[in-house]
């Protein structure tokens, strides 16, 4: 069974590149073309986002060289300890926020500390495929689509965060970590 699905993964985006095709060429369309428009289009939008990325990344290097991420995690683990919620986490909740590949590198940092197979590292995992680079996400798809009332997404999105964090603290203890 999994043999197949590997199989599946591995075909499934040429097949839906062909159906495209396909598809475009039965309605008489011309394909290649609408592709260029859009692949020109998409490149203007990375061009239009690109100063607000570079913004995060910075801030998000600033708060991680300047050691104020571990200072966050030292005070607030008095009151995360409790709850089941390691303070060696609070760093990578909060860079997860603004960017994913750098609460990677933080979650590497983990893994060497505690071992991908303890409780921390185990939350950590989960906590990962659980929450969303919300500052990161909110700032391109707006900024691109140029919505300016956001109304209550940052609140949802922080609460789902926050669903996600707690998930992640169940399901390890659940796992035995």
């Amino acid at each position: 069974m999994l043999s197949v699905l590997s199989n599946l993964s591995n075909i499934i985006i040429p097949l839906i590149i062909f159906y495209i095709v396909a598809e475009g060429l039965l309605m008489k369309t011309n394909v290649y073309e609408h592709f260029i428009k859009g692949a020109k289009e998409g490149f203007l939008v990375v061009i239009r986002i690109m100063p607000t990325l570079i913004g995060l990344m910075a801030a998000v290097g600033i708060l991680r060289a300047s050691g104020f991420l571990d200072f966050i995690g030292r005070v607030t683990g008095g009151l995360t300890d409790p709850l089941g919620f390691p303070a060696a986490l609070i760093p990578i909740t909060v860079i997860k926020m603004f960017s994913s590949s750098a609460a990677t590198g933080l979650v590497l940092d983990i893994f060497r500390e505690f071992g991908t197979d303890s409780r921390i590292g185990l939350i950590t995992s989960i906590m990962m495929s659980c929450t969303e680079t919300v500052f990161y996400t909110m700032s391109v798809y707006f900024m691109a689509a140029k919505v300016t009332k956001t109304r209550f997404t940052l609140a949802g999105a922080l609460v789902s965060t926050l669903a996600g964090i707690v998930a992640s603290v169940v399901i390890a203890a659940g796992m035995g970590g």
